[in-house]
């Protein structure tokens, strides 16, 4: 992709995606995204309907009337994007590859972020750490963040979701909301992602396309794992084989799943073949509803 294809490339997912963060998630990003916790911001006195619970004795009897603490909610919040760029991000038999669908999920994670004033931060990752961009603010931090995603090129070829999570561990000290952003082609990850949801609030979202699912008939046909290199030969034409690939296929994909539920991580699924905002749009409505219980 020559430089001024990137830049159009990224001129479009940036109107597309920030488009999305104030149309779409905006409100909703702010309803479930919270910040650090609450500061004290001044004592005033008690009002009908005040909880008593927040009266300050010492300034209630220093005046002879009740007042109570005010705290508002630090709202300042960072939001990290560890993306997967593995060669299987290169995969793609819809509308986008992967790889581009994990550009404009980041990048609408990331808007909607810098439309509330948050921090955002990216750790890029195949079999190793490939980047590292420390959490700032600004619109121009924001499409440099997705700029990189837009335009890696992996030193690797693999996927070890371990070293991102232990990465994400190290080098976010404050708690943050984490977008891990990967097709999820990994093993033994699970204790690395309870060590770091433990600090952070991780949402994985699992890239998707058609044939992750299921085989098309065409006969027999060679296929190539993008990480390994390796050649594979597959009759297809056989439905024996397509509904033993299709098979292993949801064992793997509940596999991961049943890892998300239980250590209580929301996650969305997107897809090649299909529109990525309501997905995501489900995914904070209910995280939106479970805070407001």
């Amino acid at each position: 992709m020559s430089d001024s294809e990137q830049e159009k490339t990224l001129r479009t997912i940036e109107i597309r995606t920030s488009r999305l963060a104030t149309e779409q998630l905006s409100g909703d990003y702010r309803s479930v995204i919270k910040g650090q916790g609450l500061s004290f911001r001044e004592v005033r006195q008690y009002q009908p309907g005040d909880d008593v619970r927040a009266i300050d004795w010492n300034v209630s009897a220093r005046t002879g009337e009740p007042h109570i603490k005010v705290f508002v909610e630090e709202r300042e919040m960072t939001v990290m994007l560890v993306v997967d760029i593995s060669s299987s991000g290169r995969f793609g038999t819809a509308k986008i590859s992967k790889s581009r669908l994990a550009a404009e999920v980041a990048a609408l994670c990331a808007f909607s972020a810098n439309q509330h004033n948050d921090r955002v931060g990216l750790i890029l990752a195949t079999d190793e750490v490939e980047l590292v961009i420390p959490p700032k603010k600004g619109r121009k931090h924001v499409m440099r963040v997705v700029k990189e995603i837009l335009t890696a090129e992996p030193k690797r070829t693999g996927t070890d979701l371990r070293c991102a999570l232990e990465t994400l561990y190290l080098v976010a000290r404050r708690r943050s909301v984490a977008f891990l952003i990967s097709d999820f082609f990994a093993q033994d990850y699970a204790q690395a992602l309870s060590l770091a949801s433990a600090r952070h609030d991780v949402i994985p979202v699992m890239l998707m396309d058609p044939r992750d699912d299921e085989l098309p008939d065409v006969g027999l046909a060679a296929f190539e794992d993008l990480e390994t290199g390796e050649d594979v030969l597959v009759d297809t034409g056989s439905a024996q084989v397509r509904a033993h690939y299709a098979h292993l296929a949801r064992k793997e994909r509940a596999r991961h799943v049943a890892t998300f539920r239980k250590l209580g991580l929301d996650h969305a699924e997107v897809r090649t073949d299909r529109p990525y905002i309501r997905p995501l749009r489900d995914l904070f409505a209910r995280r939106a509803r479970r805070v407001h219980r």
